[in-house]
Order: structure tokens, then C-alpha cells, then sequence
């Protein structure tokens, strides 16, 4: 992952766990388990989500919705519940890191996961702690997180969205989405019994960023334990790398790949070195039948906030673990940031066209270049809409649109006014397979907090008689990113105009991880003539493109041959 991760990396690993819950008296440890942070090893602080906790609640879920709701203390939670939180080993080794020799899979369900007979051999892995009792403390949650939840994912949008730990069609009772709705966004400050060995006491401090100080764009590192409890040698502390794609107040979304079993996962920065930004609040959610590719995080900050609010409130024996809670450290980007990420991602738009929208992109002071199937038919009147520096509404007219018949699905807005303070990006002249590249757009959620920011790499440049005609990434693209810019991360340089991601046209799913742009190279004579000239003629030539074009466009092979009548 770079230099820049190897400090983050040791910090998430060595403060990553995993906590399971159970009722006293089960064999099966772990019914329930999620993902933790520790927090303080000297006395054990833990903190982890709390949707494991819902089935223990004494007066059942809806203690969570209660208006106002800040934390319930540890008794909310009945008599018979058991926590044990597992962890791996900090002791150092030679390598730098402990391992030992497993004599097999680490738990007898193991042997469900579905590996080839034959591998019963021994594994070389960090040792794992044993599971080690814990206290409930405290469940938390931050109330203005759940405030921008409700704007964002509430009101008429709110029957579109699932956040279940499942997909849409796996078999779960509405009383249990139910359950994990309400237990978004809280979580539980557990403290770990006395017990530990001295060498696990030693490890990398925690700090907190402090919240708004972190951009759009800015990289993170997220890790957490897929499937929880189960299988920990495998499992524990996955790594995920991504960038933070969007922020509405204490709510953020990362493009970090998460799955279910990682809530509670911490979420780190590389500056400063090891900072927690945030906890996983959601891994997976879907809007309608479309998997999102972004997963939903809850800032870490005013989290900390409230527990040292509630423990200073509940006894004197408690207000002291207050002090012992990782501190917020200064931010190396200055005062709190709002909308701003990498300069580049300024040059998104949002463009308007009657009930439809998608994203655009500013090539020129006056001059927006979006998708056809956003801004169909020329001469019509669109709004673009501006989120960096500032928020601008600017009317325009579409002057160029290609045919339906065209592969390139491209419109061209000619503004009433200047775009100010938005950049002009620099286009590339080449392209590299495999280059970090990033998508801006205003997919999901619109206007309602400001262009989203994705990344991956340039996976594949597709060429016609030594010409790039098609770009496919695997940054996460959603509807209404279409027309958005596609930029190199490392040099800011603009690659193409997003056009489409993949669907499944039996089961109307869509793979946000596959999705295809058209280059710049492919624009730009075309654009710089009608911006120097006012004429049409070369943005028109797009609508004759050759056959081969036409061909790769509709993602089919070409055939060796003419195809034969049968008649």
C-alpha cells in the first residue's frame, strides 16, 4: 500500500477486534458479533456497533428512536448478555510481527467456508488472543448523524433503501431489518476485564481526527473482520483501501469495499499517522435494486464526544475512563473543510433538464460538456449548478447533442455566464492501464451534499485502428454520475466523460465497479474548434463514427465475417 500506510496500517491492525455476544448459558459463543477499535489497552476500552445489542435491549429496539437520544447506559441490556472481545497479538518478533503455527482452521465452523479437501495443513498466522469477557458500558449514538440520515435516506426515498447486512432477496424478517435500522447509528463502549498480559498492553496510541477536517477525496484505510466471530485467523482485521467519497455532517461515505461483520470497524487516515476518522456504520446498502459501491460511516469525533459526556454523568467511577479516550489531534489541512477535495474536482457539475439531472463537467468558463441521455435535444434550456467554490445556479442551452444512433453519448451546454472560480482541467494526451484515477459526480444523492468523489484504477483502454475509443474503470459509479469527469489522481489531468457502468439485463442488477467513459482525446479537437470558432462541424462528426466504434460501444465482438442468409 505505500509508505505513506505502513504507520496507519500497524495503528488499524493493532487496535482492530472482534466482539460477540451471546445469552449466558450457550454453548455458541458469538451468536451476534461485529466489529471494534481499542481504544485504551490499560484498563481495555473497546468501542464497537451496536446492532449486536438490539435482541438484549429490555425494552426492545425502539429505545433507540426515542427522540433525543444521546446513550442508554450498560443495564439497558438484560442480565443474561455475555461479551468476549478477541484481538491478536501485539508482542513483537523478529519480522516485526508475532506468528505461529495453527494446526488446522482456527474454529470447527471453518469447515464450512468450502476449502479443497487436502488443506488440513498447518497455517502461519499472528497469534490470536483468547476471547477475553467484556463489560457493556455504554450505547452511543450520535444525534446528528441520525439528523442527516434522515434527510438523505428519509421521506419518499426512504422505501428504496436497504442497509441490512444482506442483499435485498436474502431472507430477512421485517422485524429484523427493523431492528438494524434503528441500530444504525449507535454504537457500545465496552470495557474489557482485567486479565491481560503485560506485552498486550503495549501497542501504537489511537488518535482522533477531528470532524470536518477531513476532504473529499482524501485516501483511507478501513479495517474491520468480515463475518465477525467467525473464523477470526482468517478474517481478523481485513484491510480495505479507498478515499472519502462524501460528508453530510457526521455522516460519511467511503468507496473503502466493506462486507458484513465489519461494522464497528475502525476507519483511519495516513495524516496524521494512524488518525481514526471514523467507525463503519452500514458495509453494504442497495437504492432500489442497485447496489451502492459506497460504505456508510459515522465520524468518530462526536462519538468520542458523547461517551465522555454520558461517563462523566453516570458515576464517579466512570467519569474516569473519560480521561482515558484517545485525544482529537490538530489537522495538517488547516481549519475544518466543507465541499473542498483535490482542486480538479471543483470541474463537476451539476446539470438540470427538466425532471432529469446527471453530473457535467466545465471545459471552458461558459462551456459544460455532459451526456446525451442528461441533456438530449439541442436548443433546450438546461441549469448547471456549481457546489465548488461556492453554490451557483447558472442557466444554459444545449448547442450540440450526438444522434441516439451515435456510440458517443455526448451534449455540449453553452452557459448565459461565467463559471467562476471553477478550474479549467488540463486534458491528457496519453492514457496508462493501471493509473489511480478518480470519478466526480453527483450520482445518489444529487445536490444534497455536493458532488461525490470515487476511486480505482484505469483497468482497461480500448482502442480502434491504434485510436482510444472506450475507457473502463472500477471507481464506483451510480446513477446520475453519468457526464461526470474522470481524472488521473496523480497528475489532476482530465481522461474522459463518464457515459456508463454494466447491468445485468435478466436480473436489472448493476455493477458500479464496471463502468465505461469516453476519452477526452476523443472531444477535444472537436471542442477546442467550437470554442475558438463557433463551429458544430467536428462535434458533429461524432454521430458518424466508424462501424468498429459503434461495435465496442455495444460491448459486442466483431464478427470474423458477414453473416449468411439461411434463406
Amino acid at each position: 500500500m505505500g509508505r505513506q500506510w505502513g504507520p496507519s496500517m500497524k495503528v488499524a491492525e493493532q487496535a482492530g477486534c472482534v466482539v460477540s455476544a451471546s445469552r449466558a448459558g450457550q454453548s455458541d459463543v458469538g451468536s451476534w458479533s461485529c466489529s471494534g477499535v481499542i481504544l485504551s489497552r490499560n484498563p481495555g476500552l473497546v468501542l464497537c456497533h451496536g446492532g449486536i445489542f438490539t435482541p438484549f435491549l429490555r425494552t426492545g429496539s425502539a429505545a433507540l428512536t426515542q427522540t433525543g437520544a444521546t446513550f442508554l447506559p450498560g443495564d439497558s441490556c438484560s442480565d443474561d448478555l455475555r461479551l468476549h472481545v478477541q484481538w491478536r497479538s501485539t508482542a513483537a518478533s523478529p519480522a516485526g510481527r508475532a506468528e505461529q503455527e495453527l494446526p488446522g482452521l482456527c474454529t470447527p465452523q471453518c469447515a464450512s467456508v468450502g476449502l479443497e479437501p487436502g488443506t488440513t495443513g498447518r497455517v502461519r498466522a499472528r497469534p490470536l488472543q483468547p476471547p477475553r469477557p467484556a463489560q457493556l458500558l455504554l450505547l452511543i449514538s450520535c444525534p446528528a448523524f441520525r439528523s442527516h440520515f434522515a434527510q438523505l435516506f428519509g421521506a419518499e426515498a426512504a422505501e428504496q433503501w436497504h442497509f441490512v447486512s444482506s442483499a435485498p432477496d436474502d431472507a430477512v424478517s421485517e422485524e429484523e431489518e427493523e431492528d438494524q435500522l434503528r441500530a444504525l447509528g449507535w454504537f457500545a463502549l465496552l470495557r474489557v476485564r482485567s486479565g491481560e498480559a503485560a506485552e498486550e498492553r503495549r501497542g501504537p496510541a489511537v488518535t482522533v481526527a477531528p470532524l470536518g477536517t477531513v476532504a473529499k477525496g482524501t485516501p483511507l484505510l478501513a479495517c474491520g473482520s468480515p463475518f465477525g466471530a467467525f473464523c477470526p485467523d482468517i478474517f481478523l482485521n481485513t484491510l480495505s483501501r479507498g478515499v472519502l467519497s462524501n460528508a453530510s455532517g457526521p455522516l460519511l461515505l467511503t468507496d473503502a469495499r466493506c462486507l458484513p461483520g465489519t461494522e464497528g470497524g475502525g476507519v483511519f487516515a495516513a495524516r496524521p499517522a494512524g488518525a481514526l476518522v471514523a467507525l463503519v456504520a452500514a458495509p453494504l446498502c442497495w437504492k432500489a435494486r442497485e447496489w451502492v459501491g459506497l460504505t456508510l460511516l459515522c465520524a468518530a469525533a462526536p462519538l468520542l464526544q458523547v461517551a465522555r459526556s454520558a461517563l462523566a454523568r453516570l458515576h464517579p467511577g466512570s467519569a474516569s475512563l473519560a480521561l482515558l479516550l484517545p485525544p482529537e489531534v490538530g489537522s495538517p489541512w488547516g481549519p475544518p473543510l466543507r465541499d473542498f477535495g483535490p482542486p480538479w474536482a471543483a470541474a463537476a457539475v451539476l446539470v438540470e433538464c427538466g425532471t432529469v439531472w446527471g453530473s457535467g463537467v466545465a471545459v471552458a468558463p461558459r462551456l459544460v460538456v455532459t451526456c446525451r441521455h442528461v441533456a438530449p435535444r439541442e436548443a433546450t434550456r438546461v441549469l448547471v449548478r456549481s457546489a465548488i467554490p461556492k453554490n451557483v445556479a447558472i442557466w444554459g442551452r444545449v448547442v450540440f447533442a450526438t444522434q441516439e444512433t451515435s456510440p458517443y453519448d455526448i451534449a455540449v451546454v453553452s452557459l448565459e455566464e461565467d463559471l467562476d472560480g471553477v478550474p479549467t482541467p488540463v486534458p491528457t494526451e496519453h492514457f496508462h492501464e493501471g493509473e489511480p484515477v478518480s470519478v466526480v459526480g453527483f450520482g445518489v444523492f444529487g445536490q444534497a451534499c455536493g458532488p461525490s468523489v470515487t476511486s480505482g484504477i484505469l483497468s482497461a483502454v480500448v482502442h480502434v485502428d491504434d485510436t482510444p475509443v472506450m475507457l473502463q474503470t472500477t471507481c464506483a459509479v451510480h446513477g446520475g454520475s453519468s457526464g461526470g469527469p474522470l481524472f488521473s489522481t496523480r497528475s489532476g489531468d482530465l481522461l474522459g466523460i463518464v457515459a456508463s457502468n454494466t447491468r445485468d439485463n435478466n436480473t436489472g442488477a448493476t455493477y458500479p465497479h464496471l463502468n465505461f467513459s469516453i476519452p477526452v482525446t476523443v472531444l477535444q479537437p472537436a471542442l477546442k474548434q467550437y470554442s475558438q470558432t463557433g463551429d458544430l462541424g467536428a462535434l458533429r462528426e461524432l454521430d458518424h463514427a466508424t462501424e468498429p466504434v459503434r461495435v465496442v460501444w455495444r460491448l459486442q465482438r466483431p464478427l470474423p465475417e458477414a453473416p449468411r442468409s439461411k434463406l
